[in-house]
Formats: C-alpha cells, structure tokens, sequence
C-alpha cells in the first residue's frame, strides 16, 4: 500500500435492518450482526496501524424509534459494555464517548462510565451515542457565548466532543447511502469519504482493507493545487 495509514477514521454503520429483512429475519438480529461485526472491524481497524476510530453506533435522531426497537438496542449495548470491553483493554485500547449519554437508560449510562474507566491504551475507540453533529455544534457555540470568547478554528474545535482528537482522515459508510447523516459534520471538512454498498454486517476485513488502499491513492490537496 502507498501512502499513509490513517490517523482517525469514522465509521457510519449502516444497514443492519436491511441486512435482517433481506434473510427474513427481525430487525434485533440485524443489530446483533451488527454488533458482531463492530467488534471484529475495530480490533482489525486498529491491527492495520489506525490510532483512533469513531464508530457511528447510535445517533440522537435513532432514539425516535419504537420503543421496543430502542429496548432492543439498548440490550445489545448492555452485553457489550458488560461482557466484551475486556478486549479492548487486551488491545491496548482507550474506549472514549461523544453523545449526550444522559438521554440513555441511567443503568447504560453507569456501565459505559465503567468500561471508560476499565480500558487504557495509546489507540482510542470512540462511540458515538445519543450524538448528532449538529447539536454538538450548537453546543460548542454556546459554550463559546458562555465564555464571551470569540472563537478560531482551533479554539472552537476544542470546544467540541471531538476536541483533542486527531483530525478525521477517512470516513466510511455502509448500506449503500451516500451522506453524512449529521455524523461529525464539522470534523468531515477534509476528510476523505468513501461508501460502500455493503450492508454493514457484510463489511469484511477485506472491504476495509480495500478501503485504505483506495484512501493511500488519493491525493489529498486541502484546497491546494495537487502537487504542492
């Protein structure tokens, strides 16, 4: 591969109800593919030399569905945080949160705080719950009227979830769409982006591996002429 391995990567996992209702199955067992499939990506994403990576797992928007859907979901996050963020300590992996984790169940809300205490390491995993780009923007401006500060580039980003996160490089989707969904809207101004048809429990360690090659043949200008 030529180029540079990505510092930071996002992930927009979408597709997980399409993948069940193509197999007839209930939308529970997309989100449990899903879920499975998460967990292995990362551990390769970051086995590929990535630093940090920001998975898309639930947006403020998806916390309209159905009750019942919701419940199914947050079940899902339970086992995870309860039983398999071991292997992010195993891998030397720091598990970070960006969200409003207030708007999740409290008893969520204490099993994630103590994952975040239980893992360390110099690569970062970030979860994105209960998030949406815009509101952290509109949260970051009125800390900004808060302090009675007028801002830059570099003193308003700190004052997002993501400040002090690496630059976004890279950002996939899955599922066949081909927009952001209010996933990190400022961060995403110069960051590479790529969809896949995939549904997401479909996405290999091939898929992402075909990813990065394709992100190291790009030639990334930042609004210069290529070749500068």
């Amino acid at each position: 591969m030529k180029g540079n391995i990505p510092v930071h990567i996002g992930i927009i996992m979408d597709g997980n109800g399409r993948w069940a209702k193509a197999r007839l199955l209930p939308r529970a067992a997309g989100h449990r593919a899903g879920m499975k499939r998460m967990m292995g990506l990362v551990e390769h994403i970051f086995a590929s030399g990535v630093c940090c990576c920001t998975v898309f797992a639930l947006s403020a928007e998806n916390l309209r569905r159905p009750k019942e859907e919701l419940e199914e979901l947050f079940s899902l996050f339970r086992e995870y945080f309860s039983k398999n963020v071991y292997r992010l300590k195993e891998n030397g992996i720091a598990l970070k949160t960006i969200g409003d984790l207030t708007l999740l169940p409290p008893d969520l809300q204490e099993l994630i705080g103590k994952a975040k205490e239980d893992s360390s390491g110099e690569k970062t995993l970030v979860l994105a719950l209960a998030y949406g780009g815009r509101q952290d923007i509109l949260s970051a401006c009125n800390e900004a009227v808060r302090r009675g500060q007028i801002v830059t580039e570099q003193t308003f980003a700190s004052m997002l979830s993501t400040g002090g996160m690496p630059a976004l490089d890279l950002l996939i989707r899955t599922g066949r769409e081909k927009r952001l969904s209010n996933f990190l809207l400022y961060e995403a101004a110069y960051a590479e982006l790529l969809f896949s048809d995939k549904l997401f429990p479909d996405f290999s360690d091939k898929d992402f591996d075909a990813a990065l090659e394709e992100y190291a043949a790009r030639d990334r200008r930042f609004g210069k002429l290529g070749g500068e």
